[in-house]
């Protein structure tokens, strides 16, 4: 939706009472060959954050305020306390001037960088389409932040001195996904720009959002998401070229993350083997000839 300057700062902090609305909606039972998504349309968007602040609710993630008074939540880009962000751009289309909104997160791809190189299986790709995160697997390497297309995993430092740390990233609550029920952000959206359902179904309703828009005032109208890499999990109706919105137009699965994955991180075992191996025969040999010079 695009909204005039005056109207983006009414709207801007209307409708936060939704997410304190549990409605516990269940969905119906759908089989493991099936894989959820997220879809997200722009045109709905009003920015009021109601998402932002339901996801910060579920997952009991603390406040981030640049605001010196702290009266009021305002994050500038994803932490390890904020996994769903609301974003404004500035954009102009034919006559008409105003902001555009951004819903930003996990991606859940299809084809995730993420958990190609994580080296404890802290985060899944599930057959539900889910890309989950086991905090307590995680060693805090960060290779899933570097190798994120989309810059979406942040790392929190819990000791600066030893530099132990944690992963963070939104996980399409996977706990309430498994109990049936849809992601917290998405039943307190207040004007439903946000839905939850089979991938394939959500794909459908996107492409035909996109061509009604087309055919209206936004003739920029496209899909984000639907082959991109392996398919999102989190698909999007935008009213303008993906790049507006901070998106990569063509991301691709990194090279790197392959050869992280199946050159560098086994040789780093093979030399860690190596290393332990002969760490080992050295003991022996030692030990062997401290037991010849006793016989002797």
């Amino acid at each position: 939706m695009m909204i005039d300057r005056r109207s983006f700062l009414k709207l801007s902090g209307a409708s936060l009472g939704a997410a304190l609305i549990d409605s516990a909606a269940v969905l119906p039972a759908v089989g493991a060959e099936k894989r959820f998504a997220m879809l997200y349309d722009n045109a709905k968007c009003v920015g009021c954050r109601a998402c932002q602040m339901a996801c910060k609710q579920w997952n009991k993630l603390g406040p981030v305020t640049t605001d010196p008074q702290n009266l009021h939540e305002s994050p500038l880009g994803l932490t390890p306390d904020s996994w769903t962000l609301i974003e404004l751009a500035k954009y102009q289309v034919n006559d008409q001037r105003g902001y555009v909104f951004m819903n930003r997160g996990c991606m859940h791809c299809g084809e995730p960088a993420c958990v190609a190189v994580c080296p404890t299986s802290a985060l899944k790709k599930q057959p539900n389409g889910l890309v989950t995160f086991e905090k307590d697997l995680c060693n805090g390497c960060g290779y899933c932040t570097q190798f994120c297309p989309f810059h979406v995993p942040q790392l929190h430092v819990t000791n600066r001195l030893t530099g132990e740390a944690k992963t963070s990233k939104c996980t399409f609550c996977q706990d309430r996904v498994a109990a049936n029920l849809t992601p917290y952000c998405i039943q307190s959206c207040p004007t439903a720009a946000l839905e939850w359902g089979d991938r394939d179904a959500m794909v459908a309703k996107a492409k035909s959002r996109v061509e009604t828009l087309k055919a209206g005032e936004y003739p920029q109208a496209n899909l984000y998401g639907e082959t991109t890499l392996g398919g999102l999990g989190r698909v999007y109706v935008l009213l303008a070229p993906p790049t507006v919105y901070g998106l990569p137009a063509d991301p691709h699965f990194p090279v790197s993350a392959t050869l992280w994955k199946k050159i560098v991180q086994p040789a780093g075992a093979v030399a860690f083997g190596a290393t332990l191996l002969g760490l080992l025969a050295a003991f022996f040999i030692v030990r062997r000839n401290v037991h010849m010079e006793e016989v002797e």
